[in-house]
């Protein structure tokens, strides 16, 4: 089916590729993404040429292309109005032999026709093609309606939904993510064989469902996106501890059950736009309620559900190969997202203490986590006036010294001072000038440090053990006292 289309807005550099393919006497048209996301209004964020040129062909069109696969595709240079540089793919026509591991083709095949190209592709709306030859009038091809699907706001497999999801089992998730994204839904039958077919994800590397979850996550519809995994069989193969919520109740200081919770607190991180660290903290804060739960009803209970939710959590994103730094960071806030500051209770003491355990370079993050814990909640408020002193507090604190590094004197320093050699003896002495630093900042300077690491340093083994252990059990101030009493109030530790 070819139709002629509306003016699209294409990159002159972008559109002179397929050009300059034609000069050559080749066939060339955009095609998937890029031509569906035209007809939506959106600007590409991928350029792709389809051509019946093979691949040495084109290299030979275009000296400074590159070809690093098997599968016909050429990265070719686009010099855009704004002095950046865009690759556009140019890919020879194929058709796709038989999928024996549901991941990838065994053998690539050049196809003749565009058509034959388009009926590999996954779904109608990026089944389409489009042709802008000079002189001519746009041209649709578009054998599988996949314009009708875009206007009916429909994700729909290409030919038989089970074939294609035999094809590629990650199609199955990319179902969703362009559901989630274009805010779209799926259609009936396609659902189906996604329900049927869900076990196929066990074949695909868990880096691949990485990046698909990722970008699931970081779609406008995140939380219908994780809701969608669920009801279609897939989240079990992703994110099967997330899936331990469903159904578990929580008590009368909460409107909704720990799932919906954590979809909702989702929810509000994406439609605040922030980042995919915050957003999956925000989906997972409460991952291990399920586990610490006692109780039924009204006066259940979720002793630290913050301790074992920061553990499932590095667990799953591990396993899902996230890198060490987002893990780390995600895992942190989690296991932090449970503070609580009392206006009259909590001195600036107290507040540098809470900053030296969770980091000045997380607080702004663990703040937003907050925000969507209270939102996901029911509350009408995600910053009230309690959270609002608290930033108060940290911007007045968080210059002072927080941390270690940030006394005028280090580890080396201790052992010349104190004729000491490395030893745990150290790491003592600098635990205790830290918790009298945090009590009052002044004590802060370089010459009172080196008497008081001259005085510490006389003290036996057992006497700055114990130094170092009472600083340790300073550092809870922030959650000691009277908001232990809040922690019972509210069925929380």
């Amino acid at each position: 089916m070819e139709k002629t289309s509306k003016k699209t807005n294409i990159p002159g550099s972008v559109a002179e590729i397929a050009g300059v393919l034609r000069k050559n006497g080749f066939k060339a048209y955009f095609v998937g993404g890029c031509v569906r996301d035209l007809l939506l209004g959106r600007d590409p964020k991928d350029w792709d040429i389809a051509a019946n040129a093979r691949p040495e062909e084109v290299m030979k069109i275009f000296p400074d292309s590159f070809c690093e696969n098997k599968f016909g595709t050429v990265g070719v240079k686009a010099k855009m109005e704004n002095g950046e540089t865009e690759i556009v793919e140019v890919t020879t026509f194929r058709k796709e032999g038989k999928y024996s591991d549901f991941r990838r083709p065994d053998e690539i095949k050049f196809a003749e026709t565009i058509e034959e190209d388009l009926a590999r592709r996954d779904f109608t709306v990026n089944a389409l093609a489009l042709n802008i030859a000079e002189g001519m009038a746009e041209k649709i091809i578009d054998p599988f309606n996949g314009q009708s699907d875009i206007q009916n706001k429909i994700i729909r497999a290409v030919g038989d939904p089970r074939e294609r999801f035999g094809e590629d089992a990650l199609r199955l998730m990319r179902a969703v993510r362009f559901a989630c994204q274009l805010n779209f839904t799926i259609a009936e039958e396609t659902a189906a064989a996604i329900k049927e077919k869900a076990g196929l994800l066990e074949a695909i590397s868990k880096e691949r469902i990485r990046d698909e979850l990722q970008k699931t996550i970081m779609s406008p519809k995140a939380a219908g996106g994780i809701a969608m995994l669920e009801d279609l069989g897939l989240l079990r193969h992703i994110l099967p501890e997330l899936r331990e919520g469903l159904g578990v109740g929580q008590n009368k200081h909460h409107i909704y059950g720990v799932w919906e919770h954590n979809l909702r607190a989702l929810d509000y991180a994406a439609s605040n736009g922030y980042s995919f660290e915050v957003r999956t903290a925000s989906l997972l804060h409460d991952v291990g309620k399920p586990r610490s739960k006692r109780g039924e009803g009204p006066d259940s209970t979720f002793y630290a559900h913050e301790i074992i939710g920061g553990k499932m959590t590095a667990r799953l994103l591990d396993n899902l190969k996230f890198s060490k730094e987002t893990v780390e960071k995600i895992t942190h806030l989690v296991r932090h997202h449970l503070f609580y500051y009392n206006v009259d209770e909590v001195t600036e003491a107290g507040v540098r203490r809470f900053l030296s355990r969770v980091g000045v370079e997380h607080i702004d993050d663990l703040f937003k986590v907050r925000e969507a814990d209270r939102i996901g909640s029911g509350v009408p408020k995600a910053v009230p006036y309690k959270l609002r002193h608290l930033r108060f507090m940290i911007d007045k604190v968080r210059h002072d010294p927080l941390s270690p590094k940030m006394l005028k004197v280090n580890g080396g320093d201790v052992m010349t001072i104190a004729g000491l050699e490395p030893g745990p003896k150290i790491g003592r002495i600098l635990a205790v000038l830290l918790e009298e630093v945090l009590d009052d900042p002044a004590k802060n300077d370089r010459e009172d440090l080196k008497d008081r690491v001259f005085a510490l340093a006389k003290l036996s083994d057992e006497e700055l053990e114990k130094l170092a252990q009472r600083a340790k059990k300073t550092k809870e101030e922030f959650e000691s006292g009277i908001v232990e009493e809040m922690k019972k109030k509210h069925y929380v530790k």
